[in-house]
């Protein structure tokens, strides 16, 4: 798979780059958590770093110990305890004076569900963890079943005529207990990602990374549109692209231009909206509700724009 061009890094450079993703993992073909990682290891340049990966996809791609193909000291853990874990490692390097970056490499069903108990208790504290969640929209590592952060009109496998509940809005919660830093990343926008990578890597305290992680085993899509899926998600104005600073401070990255034609494009490229049947019609109003808010909230009161 080709990686995202990321401008002002010369080729040189990214060949010099530690891999935290080696060859050889099982993830298949086009999946998003293989591109993030690849995009994270430019990020991480000589930063020393250490993984912790709850059960999820990550956790089986990777191999077992000693073929893993990660680059890095990696800790699995279960689906529950990865925030706890890594406040862990995080205190006892702390503790030595070590410079060591802690991330977590999370799927949405540990993050939005049932890891979601730790996460909060981890981000209260405002433990220096990076939280990376790629999502998925679905426990990819179990079968592809519903979670939290499923789309409704979404079919999964225990809901096949399509998930009926909206997508939980986790940037939304991860503010509400003041984080210093969190945000959405598209890996469609590859300077926008490896920056926002870079500054939560250079923080401290607890930072989260919302990541739109394409999977084409469960949007049942063609592994090479992952990236332009999202690229069509973040024009319509379906992902949204900002950061929170401090729980309060919202910035919006890349504008939309709200394109029903992208929207519609976005949902018949994926066989899991077919059953439902859901049109850009259907989901326009629930965008420009969220977009309205979230306008209010970066101090900037624009329509949402539309094309003619």
């Amino acid at each position: 798979m080709n990686e995202p061009a990321l401008c002002g890094m010369a080729q040189t450079e990214l060949d010099r780059a530690e891999p935290l993703f080696r060859k050889g993992n099982t993830n298949c073909g086009g999946c998003g958590m293989s591109i993030t990682l690849q995009m994270l290891r430019h990020a991480v340049a000589q930063r020393q770093v250490q993984f912790i990966v709850p059960a999820c996809c990550g956790a089986v791609a990777g191999g077992a110990f000693p073929q893993s193909t990660f680059g890095v000291p990696t800790l699995m853990t279960t689906f529950a305890c990865a925030p706890a874990a890594a406040s862990g490692i995080a205190s006892v390097a702390a503790l030595n004076g070590e410079d060591l970056r802690t991330i977590i490499l999370a799927g949405d069903g540990g993050t939005f569900d049932i890891g979601f108990a730790s996460l909060s208790a981890a981000a209260e504290r405002n433990e220096d963890i990076l939280y990376i969640c790629y999502d998925n929209e679905i426990y990819g590592n179990t079968g592809g079943q519903r979670s939290s952060a499923t789309p409704a009109g979404a079919v999964t496998t225990n809901t096949p005529e399509g998930k009926v509940e909206q997508k939980k809005d986790i940037l939304a919660i991860l503010a509400a207990h003041r984080i210093p830093y969190a945000a959405s990343v598209s890996l469609a926008h590859a300077e926008d990602t490896l920056r926002k990578m870079r500054y939560a890597l250079d923080q401290k305290g607890f930072r989260f990374l919302h990541v739109l992680s394409p999977c084409p085993t469960g949007w049942k899509s063609e592994p090479a549109l992952g990236l332009e899926l999202v690229r069509l998600a973040v024009r319509s104005g379906l992902f949204p692209v900002y950061e929170i600073f401090d729980g309060k401070r919202h910035v919006v990255n890349i504008e939309p231009d709200f394109s029903d034609e992208a929207l519609n494009m976005y949902l018949s490229l994926q066989r899991r909206f077919q059953k439902s049947g859901l049109t850009a019609a259907d989901l326009r109003p629930a965008i420009d509700r969220y977009w309205q808010n979230l306008r209010s909230l970066s101090g900037r009161i624009v329509p949402a724009r539309r094309d003619a």
